[in-house]
């Protein structure tokens, strides 16, 4: 089985402007309204490849009641932790001439509603596959990946981590089975411009040294490279197409690398699903679906 924990899941409202002006009265020309989260994007996503998920995370309010049912209408499976305090975040999306976004906060996470999240996750298996994607609420610790995996360590499971800074370096110990920093997070990581395929391949291959056994980095336009724990290297260009929409390329690579290993047991077929997958979803309004990702598969050509 599949799971999926957003720590900070949100409803997405997305509005469409034309030529949008600060400081001035915008009257939108389309609306849209989403279950957001990174953790929620790849369940999501990988509902439309096909693949059974379980939703993990909290949430909390009027904004959590809508979160989960516009999960569930979508046939999503979730066990999410309802708390008293607050109310799940509402995001604003901005879609004009330049995109723009302005992301809530969301609720405060208390002890008590973290030992229940530990109650859920120590029901895994041995060949479960486990996400921990996205940032955290404010007052968690900053720990809370890596508390995570050291207490699922004896278990044979594959763990998928997609954050940044410290929630995703503390993790590496812990041997994650695939982990996705941008070249802009990988650049920030090393202290040094990754502005090529090859110096991403050289800092991917430092992050393994650190604990890491597959590492994929997307560089958005300038396509993507991985490394895998087998020392196989693959590189690729981006998929051609017209981006209508970033939010959720990153995580619909997650899902289409996990889709694609899944399906195979084979990190080149891994890659190609998680690079198409990406670039289907920042190629459509919404996250991709299977049909948009086999499109673009077809119409990409790999040269490994």
């Amino acid at each position: 089985m599949i799971y999926t924990v957003t720590f900070n899941p949100s409803l997405d409202y997305t509005i469409h402007v034309e030529n949008f002006e600060l400081g001035k009265v915008n009257r939108t020309v389309q609306e849209d309204i989403y279950a957001g989260g990174k953790g929620i994007n790849v369940s999501m996503v990988l509902k439309n490849l096909g693949y059974e998920t379980t939703a993990f995370g909290f949430l909390s309010g009027f904004t959590g009641q809508e979160i989960e049912r516009l999960l569930k209408e979508k046939g999503i499976s979730t066990e999410f932790i309802h708390i008293e305090n607050g109310t799940s975040r509402i995001n604003l999306k901005i879609r004009s001439d330049v995109e723009s976004e302005i992301n809530g906060m969301g609720p405060v996470i208390r002890k008590e509603d973290l030992e229940l999240l530990y109650e859920q996750l120590d029901t895994l298996k041995d060949d479960d596959v486990l996400v921990l994607a996205g940032s955290i609420p404010s007052g968690m610790p900053q720990s809370i990946y890596r508390d995570i995996m050291s207490r699922l360590q004896s278990k044979r499971i594959k763990i998928a981590v997609d954050a940044t800074k410290d929630l995703l370096m503390n993790v590496l110990a812990y041997h994650p089975f695939v982990i996705k920093p941008n070249n802009h997070e990988l650049s920030e990581i090393f202290d040094i411009m990754i502005d090529s395929k090859e110096k991403a391949v050289v800092y991917a291959k430092e992050l393994q040294k650190k604990g890491a056994q597959n590492v994929i980095v997307s560089m958005a336009g300038e396509g993507a490279v991985f490394v895998g724990s087998d020392g196989s290297v693959f590189t690729s260009e981006a998929p051609h197409g017209v981006v209508k929409n970033s939010v959720g390329a990153g995580d619909s690579m997650v899902a289409g690398f996990l889709a694609g290993y899944l399906a195979k047991g084979d990190y080149a077929e891994a890659f190609k699903m998680g690079l198409c997958t990406g670039s289907a979803s920042a190629f459509s309004d919404q996250l991709a679906t299977r049909e948009e990702v086999e499109q673009v598969r077809r119409s990409h050509i790999f040269d490994f």
